[in-house]
Parts: C-alpha cells; structure tokens; sequence
C-alpha cells in the first residue's frame, strides 16, 4: 500500500457521497469521484484535488469499466465507498418493473461487483476498507418502497458476508445506514411522498421522515462524512460486519 490512501466513492456529485469524499480528501486521502452527473462531479473532484470517473453503475459493464480504469491509473484501491442509488415511491401494483431492475442494479448488484472486482488487490496488500452506504431501510421497512428496501436489506447481508470473508485479510466491511440525510435524493422523496399521501411536503417531513424518530430533524451529509472516515481510520480496525445507525432514534423503537 502506498503511502496515500486511495478510495473510490460512487454517486460522488452530491448529498452523501460528495460529504465522504470531502471527509476522507481533508484526511489525506486521494478521492477518486465516480458519478453518472459528469458536470458536478468533476468540478468536486478539481475542489477536492482528486479524480472524476463518469459511469453507469446500472450495468455490469459499467461497474468493470470503472474498476478496471481506477487500477489502470493507480494500481490499487484501498477504500471503497459504496454509495450510488436512487428512489422510488410506489404502491408495489403500480410499480414500474424495469424501475425495479434498475434500482436492484444500481444499489445492490453494482456494490457487488466493485467489491468483487476491488477485492483481490485489497487481499494482496492486507488492508482494504469497503462501506456500503446503507439506510435505516435496511433494518426497516416503509410502505411504497419495494425496491429500495429490498435493495438496502440486501446490501445488509452483503456486507456482512464480505465482512467474514474479509477479517482474516486486513479487509474490514460494515454498513452506514442513515434515517433521512438532507440531500437531493431525500428531496425528491418528499415530493414523491406528498404526491403518493395527497398531503403537503412539511407535512411529508413532520408526519412520514421525523414520525419515529427521536430528534427531530434531517440529518445533514457532513455527519455521515465524517462516520466514514471514521471507519478509515486505524481505530477502527476492529469494526466490520456492522450496521452503524445515524437514525435520531428511529431504530430505537
């Protein structure tokens, strides 16, 4: 492993993403920014002094062309930030299939194959750090979101395999599984939500988002930033296959 740190986030342009690679390129990191968003995502990557990658994480192709392109640039990967995904909201007979096929994958197949492809340099080294950017979707279920729960659940048992697989490698893998992040995606729910309830979009926030959590508010993508880096670090090194909540409370109840 070479002496800076190289990590790979996807769906970098904005919310979530764009506050992990912000975090890991302020802790040394070279942050390579993968996103289907070419314009966002490479004016973050020249702020942060990294590297854009525009992909299509819905295909298999999409997903070896990235790795294939990181590698070839740099030789390695150490840290993998799985993060890419979309929303929909729907009762599940109006569902559209190919929506969900689409969102299966972005968000669960596409965290498979950039681990699968990333892994072996990450063994070879010993030390490699994959988190997936899960939800509390993937420890609970809502309504009108059949493909994005599945999705997430998914990628709960993903990350738990990989980690078992990973321990005896230097590899950890755990899961960040946030309520509602005040971000572009959690945006677009609210509209979606209010169009779906018939009810206004502070009513979405107040009613739906904040129901069952115990601080009111949204959370904001710095703090999920700053988890991950967290999970960077060598002080973490004894944390894998776990699904750490930033949820105000919700999976208290």
């Amino acid at each position: 492993m070479s002496e800076q740190q190289i990590a790979l986030v996807t769906g970098a342009a904005s919310g979530i993403g764009l506050a992990a690679a912000e975090a890991l390129a302020a802790s040394g990191r070279k942050v390579l920014l993968a996103d289907i968003n070419q314009k966002d995502g490479e004016a973050a990557a020249e702020r942060l002094g990294g590297d854009f990658f525009q992909a299509d994480l819905s295909t298999r192709v999409g997903c070896k062309r990235l790795t294939d392109a990181v590698l070839t640039r740099y030789n390695q990967c150490d840290i993998l930030i799985n993060n890419a995904g979309i929303q929909h909201v729907a009762p599940i007979e109006e569902f559209p299939e190919e929506k969900w096929d689409f969102i299966i994958n972005l968000m669960l197949t596409a965290p498979f194959l950039l681990t699968r492809y990333l892994w072996p340099g990450m063994k070879a080294q010993a030390w490699g750090r994959v988190i997936n950017i899960n939800s509390v979707h993937g420890l609970r279920a809502s309504e009108f979101k059949a493909a994005y729960v599945s999705a997430k659940h998914g990628l709960t048992g993903l990350t738990k395999t990989a980690a078992l697989e990973g321990g005896p490698h230097g590899i950890t893998v755990n899961s960040i599984c946030p309520a509602y992040v005040r971000t572009p995606l959690v945006d677009g729910q609210i509209d979606a939500q209010a169009k779906t309830h018939g009810i206004p979009r502070e009513a979405v926030i107040s009613n739906i988002m904040l129901k069952k959590a115990a601080v009111k508010r949204l959370i904001e993508p710095s703090e999920v930033g700053d988890l991950v880096n967290y999970l960077c670090s060598d002080s973490a090194a004894c944390i894998t296959g776990t699904m750490l909540t930033i949820d105000c409370g919700w999976t208290a109840n």
